[in-house]
């Protein structure tokens, strides 16, 4: 098959990556319409006898998000749970909340909560803790859970505490902001996932793996990689030493080949370029399989792709303060920047992933790498590879 100019600008964006030494590994997919293109550059872990290719195995960390939040969703279809209903019955550790007068100040300087957590909150990152990305200063509950034990900072799946004792942990800390008044990273989707699993009886990995991964062929997306799939996956890098060299951040025999301590239902998933395909084809169709299996209802997926900050909020407090929204578990970018056009979906992995689903080109773009973020934005490999997309598209 000719190689088309949006598979030429993609795969030479990565290749240029992988040759300057800015991954070690990678895997693309750009599908616009009914035309989907794939590839990968370089090799897992380096090895020259293994290339990596789209059925490579990444961590695909804070993509995790919106299947977390489709599958909290399916509940919602299913009447097992209810947007604005408060959480506390399943959640008993995040009743009666107490909330920092000030954000910033001191842990035993608290007002009661004005009102419960819902699912809503949760889905939308406004329960009322977690990073702020534009704080001015001290998190104070966030320096409390992690003197706890549970840091902020990349998954750790086999370090964290069991799902109960974790929340646990949650509960002891005071919100830093009114339910609904702000949106707060990450901790949110953890929530979601202790709350999939005490509304189900089952783990994470078993609702995601039944309800989603079964109907869409995720033949590669769970919450450990498993034996026969261990020569598809490789270590995941972290930042550069002075001599050029890389520190490994979690090796190929690490922390994502055995059952989850605690199934992160913000960062902990792995999967391939095909699998995520799959998942974000769903999203496009309308929330259907490509047979026509109904997987969410178009009422919740229109709910989920759209916005749902306050203009104040979006401005001021969201994920790109000006720029982008939040949904459902996905950031909503609300104008047109030159690596995104206003009204796709999308979010990032730290751990070397970006995806994007673009309805208005009818387009799907997925890059997994295998190296960590080294700053809190996104490397220079991200904003090429859509570059190379948008400026390829027809």
């Amino acid at each position: 098959m000719e190689r088309s100019p949006m598979e030429t600008a993609a795969a030479d964006a990565v290749r240029a990556a992988v040759a300057d030494g800015s991954v070690t590994s990678a895997a693309w997919l750009v599908a616009v319409g009914g035309e989907v293109r794939a590839g990968a550059a370089g090799h897992i872990d380096g090895d020259p006898d293994r290339p990596a290719s789209t059925d490579t195995i990444f961590r695909i960390s804070s993509m995790t998000k919106p299947v977390t939040a489709v599958a909290a969703l399916q509940l919602v279809d299913d009447g097992v749970l209810a947007l604005d209903d408060p959480i506390d019955g399943l959640l008993p550790e995040l009743a009666d909340r107490r909330v920092l007068r000030d954000p910033h100040g001191p842990l035993d300087d608290t007002v009661p909560a004005e009102r419960p957590i819902t699912l809503r909150d949760l889905l939308t990152f406004r329960m009322g803790l977690g990073m702020d990305f534009a704080a001015s200063g001290p998190q104070p509950s966030l320096a409390r859970l992690a003197e706890l034990g549970l840091p902020p900072g990349p998954p750790q799946p086999q370090r964290t505490p069991p799902a109960d004792e974790w929340l646990a942990i949650v509960g002891a800390v005071p919100l830093e902001h009114q339910p609904g008044a702000r949106w707060l990273y990450h901790l949110s989707a953890d929530v979601l996932g202790v709350l999939i699993e005490r509304a189900t009886g089952r783990t994470l990995d078993e609702q995601v793996a039944e309800r989603i991964g079964a109907p869409l062929g995720l033949a590669d997306t769970g919450f450990s990689v498993p034996d026969d799939a261990a020569d598809r996956f490789g270590a995941c890098f972290g930042n550069r030493r002075a001599d050029g060299t890389r520190e490994v951040f979690d090796a190929a025999d690490g922390q994502w080949r055995g059952q989850p301590v605690f199934c992160s239902g913000g960062a902990g998933l792995v999967s391939t370029v095909g699998d995520f395909h799959r998942f974000a084809a769903m999203l496009l169709r309308g929330g259907t399989t490509e047979d026509g299996r109904r997987v969410l209802s178009a009422a919740l997926l229109y709910e989920m792709t759209r916005n749902q900050l306050t203009p104040e909020q979006a401005a001021t407090g969201g994920p790109a303060p000006g720029d982008a929204g939040w949904g459902f578990g996905v950031g909503i970018q609300l104008r047109d920047v030159p690596i995104r056009a206003a009204g796709s979906y999308d979010w990032d992995g730290g751990l070397g992933s970006t995806w994007a689903n673009d309805p208005g080109n009818q387009m799907v773009g997925i890059l997994l790498t295998d190296q960590a973020w080294e700053a809190p934005v996104p490397p220079p490999v991200t904003d090429a590879f859509w570059a190379a997309v948008y400026r390829s598209l027809p």
